[in-house]
Formats: structure tokens, C-alpha cells, sequence
């Protein structure tokens, strides 16, 4: 990618749950931020609370934003997130959308994620297997903090139950309600690409056997999670990247829904170990030049 082909305002790239932007010495965004800075971009990964409802984390990310304009000098971010990362994003282009340019959406549960409603099911938070659950998310989340390098902030806010009831079916229609903007009218379709000033833009992926099970993922374990939590799909089982619904996960202009990647894969995760073929950087490079061509 050229110089000339920069977006004009910073990419801001927003973690998912449990996120991170460098733990020791891996980082998050794995190999996508040299490629996009080797084009020129300006690129800056942060961090919010890694387990907490959207309204907190995008609280969290408007403060950050506002840090980085001052910094930049830019006027707008460009917010790139990735899983619940999404869903922060939305809400802080909705509260300030004279702050943002675009929303991204990178396998982002827009209506819902069917493993939050399957552990909502089964582990109920006043249940002993629920308050387990808990625990080891905070514990994790806890040690994220000790180990986590790219950010200053070392303890954020963390509540598990604010955390899970944003991601299920019923606790993200609470928040479409409250920020509908960028979602399509209807079930599978696409959304409109431009509200209140902010673009909106979607990609996902979807398990493939013979390619999503090939490659690197064969040493991945991520990719053996996601194809175990794919068994909890129903409405669309056989159509998810092992965490998100391939229509659960339509925002604005849809740029793809079924590329061969897993929920991991599609930010590079773990160090590069994708399926066969895939190429998960080259979906952030071409949607640098995508932003560029549409002005932001």
C-alpha cells in the first residue's frame, strides 16, 4: 500500500473481550498494524475495561479518542473494532459522531452472540457453575492486567455480569435500541453505509472445514475453541466463526460475512496461525485503501 493511499484521519483499533494491545511482547492486532503503517496510516491500538458492558468500554474509548486528536491533531478517528470491540465503537460514534468518521465492525456481534445465550442458559450467575465462571473471568482478566505492556492503565473496571448481559441476543437488542445506527432493516441484509456524518462498514468469517481446520490452524487451539463453542449455534449453526453469527454480524456496507476464518483468525490470532489460504491482513490493508477512496 502507498503513501497516497493512507486514510486520512488515525485507524483506532478497539479489542473484544478479554482484549489487550500487547501482552509482553504479543501483540493483539498480530502483524496488521506494520502492514497498515507500512502504507503510511496512521494507527494506534487501545485499550478498555476487558470485561464490562459496551456502555462503560465506550465511555473508556471516548476519553482515549479525545486524547488522540489532541495528540494527532486529526479532527475525526476512524474506530476499527473487533468482537464486542464493535459494540464500543458504535456507542461512541453514536454519542459523538462529530468525533469518529467511520465504525468498522470486524466479526462483531450486532445482534447477539448465540455462546453469550448459551452461557446465560446453562451458567446462570446465581448458579454455582455461573459464579465459577465469573471468578475465572475475573482471574483472567486480573492477569491480563499484570501482563499486559502496550497501554499505561493496568487496572480497568471489570464487572462479569454487565459483561455477558451486553453480549447476548436480548442484551444487544436493549442496545440496538438505544444506538440503531449502521443496522440493517432487516435480517441478513446490509445497513445503511452512512449516518449522522459516520461511515459503517462489516466483515466476518465463518468455520470451513477443509480450510478453517487446514494450515496453521491445525497447531491453533484457539481454532479447536471456536469449532467447540460452534456447537452451541442454532439459529445460525453452520454459519459462524465459532463466537459470532455470520448475519448476526451485518453492519452498514457488509464487505464480506463468510470469509474462511475463525473469530481469532480474523485479527491474526494466535501469531499468524490462520487456515489454509487465509489472509486476514490483507482485509485491513484494502480496507485502509477503502477508507482513503471514501474520503475518511
Amino acid at each position: 500500500m502507498s503513501q497516497d493511499t493512507a486514510p486520512r484521519y488515525p485507524m483506532v483499533l478497539v479489542p473484544g473481550m478479554l482484549g489487550f494491545v500487547r501482552l509482553v511482547l504479543y501483540p493483539y492486532w498480530y502483524g496488521i498494524i506494520p502492514a497498515l503503517r507500512r502504507g503510511g496510516a496512521t494507527v494506534i491500538a487501545v485499550q478498555v475495561s476487558p470485561v464490562n458492558s459496551n456502555e462503560v468500554r465506550g465511555e473508556e474509548l471516548l476519553l482515549q479518542i479525545e486524547a488522540i486528536l489532541q495528540e494527532t491533531g486529526a479532527s475525526k478517528v476512524n474506530l476499527i473494532g473487533h468482537s464486542q470491540g464493535s459494540l464500543t465503537a458504535r456507542y461512541a460514534a453514536a454519542k459523538r459522531p462529530d468525533l469518529v468518521a467511520s465504525v468498522t465492525s470486524v466479526a462483531g456481534p450486532n445482534h447477539g452472540s448465540e455462546l453469550a445465550d448459551y452461557l446465560h442458559q446453562h451458567y446462570p450467575p446465581e448458579s454455582a457453575k455461573g459464579r465459577l465462571l465469573s471468578a475465572f473471568l475475573q482471574g483472567v482478566a486480573w492477569l491480563m492486567g499484570l501482563l499486559e505492556t502496550g497501554h499505561h492503565v493496568r487496572r480497568w473496571p471489570v464487572d462479569v455480569h454487565a459483561s455477558h448481559n451486553s453480549l447476548t441476543s436480548a442484551g444487544v437488542a436493549r442496545f440496538n435500541q438505544c444506538y440503531p445506527q449502521g443496522l440493517p432493516a432487516h435480517w441478513g441484509g446490509h445497513g445503511p453505509e452512512e449516518v449522522n456524518g459516520v461511515r459503517y462498514y462489516s466483515w466476518s468469517g465463518t468455520l470451513q472445514p477443509g480450510i478453517t481446520d487446514r494450515g496453521g490452524n491445525l497447531i491453533d487451539g484457539t481454532n479447536r475453541s471456536c469449532r467447540l463453542f460452534a456447537r452451541t449455534f442454532v439459529r445460525e449453526s453452520g454459519h459462524c466463526d465459532g463466537m459470532v453469527g455470520r448475519y448476526s454480524s451485518h453492519l452498514g456496507k457488509v464487505i464480506g460475512d463468510d470469509f474462511p476464518l475463525d473469530h481469532f483468525d480474523i485479527v491474526n490470532q494466535s501469531l499468524g496461525l490462520v487456515g489454509k489460504g487465509a489472509e486476514p491482513v490483507r482485509l485491513f490493508v484494502e480496507h485502509a485503501r477503502r477508507l482513503k477512496a471514501a474520503g475518511v
